[in-house]
């Protein structure tokens, strides 16, 4: 978008969420190397005509930002404006729009499908939470995913086979709506088609929700249980003792070599690897000490802008691995999640009730940690007819009076209930599929932490070997294919997890012969799970914890 328009000084204009679009595929010091000198919001009062500058403007195509970008096109504050739009607009808001330039200072306008926030190269979100009404979509969410979904297909330039999760009317619903939509844009989509199309398979989160209950052990998802990841940022403000500096980082693997080696390491590791970028740091700093002569100091002097990369780098990890740990000693996380690890991935009744009691009763267990473990464990014997779900709920209120918490625990059960469109998670042959898993993961003492295995990475395998059950998974109106997809897209309504990315990473590192892009309505931590249940749910009273 910005080379098209030329050289010469520009402005970027875009709305709350092309912002953070834009801003999880580039840097701003990326962008103002192209001469953007400033980045401004329509939706926000702005500054002084200035004439001498182009206008780039990147935006959703909403009512409200037609109605926005119609008024500054009536009284134009810059000298050409290069309109884009992320998705697909009307004849009609283009009519609006050409009426508004009566100085005819638009060069041009053109949709550039962008309508998704890149997280990974195989992950993208929307954004969203609480996108259920009860036990159907939220309209405006629904609206908004859809497009969403056509914006990712349409930038991919694929038109897929749809199959969908038989159990949720949810994913129905926006099966049908997204086959519309290609079918009334049939132009836009007359791409040419390979000989296997792509399989776009749309998911409910109903159909796993331990995984979302569970704590984190790599790097970037640790991060976003426990300190959230917003648009590549994390807030460290209340980190005890933390300078200034470093009351937000970003942390984006696109510009940061050790994020990017090291997304997907484990807790145990991730302190070697600092350990490492600290030794390596100083070897660095101490030889440049050695200034001596004047060719000393030139290459000092090239080597620093590296060197001031590198110390930001260094602080920041060294800062974020020193929270992570002092959270986990001092909210027992180790303890913690052993048991909810086994309460994910093992049927040891009594055990497991025994070791919840006692965690319940430890003061150092978080509150919100507490409620997780008797939801997974509501989740796993619900069916048993010796569980002491209300036992638990009764040790709870003892130990906290956080009531809208404990409501959680019955809201997780309706939520995966078969009433809300889940599948039995808990049945023997899953047990016995886990256990197996269990008995392999014992190798490393590192993965009594990582046990547990995403519902999803059996439905990609499934749907690699052909054996996704077409009663649990139909194809929608009877489109099917035979042979193996090259290209899986998968997209869970209410949200995915770091976890489940994990998963598709080390699925596409395989070599199965197939392309696996996971998108989701968010990117899910706890807390945020917790919001969408309470949405499902219809709880007034529920705030976020």
């Amino acid at each position: 978008m910005i080379d098209d328009c030329g050289s010469g000084m520009k402005v970027l204009l875009m709305d709350k969420e092309t912002t953070s679009i834009v801003s999880m595929a580039f840097a701003q010091s990326e962008i103002l190397q192209k001469e953007v000198f400033l980045f401004e919001r329509l939706d926000m009062a702005r500054t002084e005509p200035m004439k001498h500058l182009k206008c780039i403007t990147f935006l959703r195509p909403t009512k409200e930002n037609i109605d926005n970008l119609a008024c500054e096109l009536k009284y134009p504050r810059y000298g050409q404006y290069y309109v884009y739009f992320s998705n697909i607009i009307s004849k009609s808001d283009v009519k609006i729009l050409a009426e508004a330039d009566e100085t005819e200072s638009v060069r041009e306008i053109q949709e550039f499908y962008g309508d998704f926030i890149p997280v990974a190269p195989h992950l993208f979100s929307l954004n969203i939470t609480g996108c259920y009404h009860s036990r159907s979509w939220n309209p405006d969410h629904l609206i908004r995913s859809v497009q969403g979904l056509a914006a990712v297909l349409l930038a991919l330039k694929k038109i897929p086979v749809i199959r969908y999760q038989d159990s949720s009317e949810s994913a129905r619903k926006m099966a049908e709506s997204l086959k519309q939509t290609i079918a009334k844009e049939n132009v836009l989509f007359d791409f040419r088609r390979p000989d296997t199309p792509p399989l776009l398979l749309i998911l409910d989160r109903k159909v796993d929700v331990v995984t979302p209950l569970l704590n984190q052990w790599t790097y970037q998802a640790m991060v976003h249980e426990l300190l959230t990841i917003t648009s590549n940022r994390v807030n460290l403000s209340n980190v005890p003792g933390i300078s200034k500096d470093l009351h937000e980082v970003v942390l984006s693997p696109e510009h940061d070599e050790f994020y990017a080696a090291n997304l997907y390491s484990n807790f145990g590791e991730i302190g070697v690897k600092i350990k490492e970028l600290m030794d390596d740091f100083q070897v660095k700093t101490k030889s440049q000490k050695r200034v001596e002569s004047i060719a000393d100091m030139k290459a000092f002097v090239e080597t620093y802008p590296q060197f001031k990369k590198m110390s930001g780098t260094v602080a920041k990890h060294v800062t974020l691995v020193g929270e992570l740990s002092r959270l986990v000693g001092s909210h027992n996380l180790l303890e913690v999640s052993e048991c909810e690890q086994e309460l994910a991935c093992e049927s040891d009744h009594a055990e497991s009730l025994k070791k919840i009691r006692k965690l319940l009763n430890n003061d150092k267990v978080r509150d919100i940690d507490a409620v997780r473990l008797v939801m997974l464990y509501s989740v796993h014997y619900e069916k048993n007819s010796s569980n002491d779900i209300n036992g638990l709920i009764d040790l709870l209120k003892k130990k906290h009076n956080n009531e809208k918490l404990i409501r959680m625990v019955k809201a997780v059960l309706e939520f995966s209930g078969h009433k809300g469109g889940g599948g039995d998670l808990f049945t023997t042959e899953n047990v016995r599929t886990f256990t197996k898993k269990v008995i392999k993961g014992l190798k490393g003492v590192e993965n009594i932490y990582t046990q547990h295995t995403p519902l999803l990475k059996e439905i990609v395998e499934d749907i690699v070997k052909g054996k996704l059950r077409e009663t649990a998974y139909p194809y929608l109106s009877g489109t099917q294919i035979r042979e193996k997809p090259q290209d899986i897209i998968v997209f869970y309504i209410g949200g995915v997890t770091y976890e489940e990315s994990l998963t598709v990473y080390q699925l596409n590192r395989q070599a199965l012969g197939v392309r696996v892009l996971l998108g989701g309505t968010t990117v899910h931590n706890f807390n945020s799970f917790l919001s969408e249940i309470k949405s499902a749910a219809r709880f007034s009273s529920y705030t976020q914890h």
